[in-house]
Formats: structure tokens, sequence, C-alpha cells
């Protein structure tokens, strides 16, 4: 991969040369074609077939964020109470819920 790239590159910097030298050609014309030409494709391109690499990176950096948080998260051995209901005396080590009187 990294090496047709750095073939197009050197394709791009010869049409580059080539420009400037020539008797109707220009430096900035040479630089324009060799960004144009060379180094903006090239960088797309390369931004572009690392997309997949990128994407497993952040893939396998989350499920290690993941596993490391599960491990300094011991499961409880007594969890809370998410049924939605108001706890009542009856479950084991619940306390009944203290009320204003009007």
């Amino acid at each position: 991969m990294y090496l047709v790239a750095i073939a197009w590159i050197y394709v791009a910097l010869m049409m580059a040369v080539a420009e400037g030298t020539n008797s109707n050609g220009t430096v900035l014309g040479a630089i324009v074609t060799f960004v144009l030409y060379g180094v903006a494709p090239v960088t797309l391109v390369i931004y572009l077939m690392g997309s997949p690499g990128r994407r497993r990176a952040i893939k396998a950096r989350e499920a290690a964020e993941l596993q490391a948080q599960r491990n300094s998260n011991p499961p409880d051995s007594n969890p809370p109470n998410t049924g939605g209901h108001a706890a009542t005396a009856a479950e084991p080590g619940s306390v009944a819920p203290v009320r204003k009187e009007p």
C-alpha cells in the first residue's frame, strides 16, 4: 500500500519538475501540480484505506475500557431495589419509606 503511495508521489514530483523546468512553466505551477496531483490524492487514499484499522482500534479501546470498568466494580452481593415500586418492610434488607404527616 505504501509502495504505491510512494510511487505516485514520485510520479507527481517528476510532473512538477517537468512543469517547473519547462520554458512555459512556472514554479508556482509546479507547486500546484505537486499538491493537486500528488499530495492531496495520496493523503485522501491513505486516510480512506486506514478507516477500518482506526475503527478496529476504537472498538478494541472501548472493549478494554468496558472490561476494566467491569473488573474495578465487582457486583454487589445485595443489588438495589430496581423494581420501580416503593420499598416495603416485607422485603429483606430494605427500609420502610418515611412520609410527612399533613
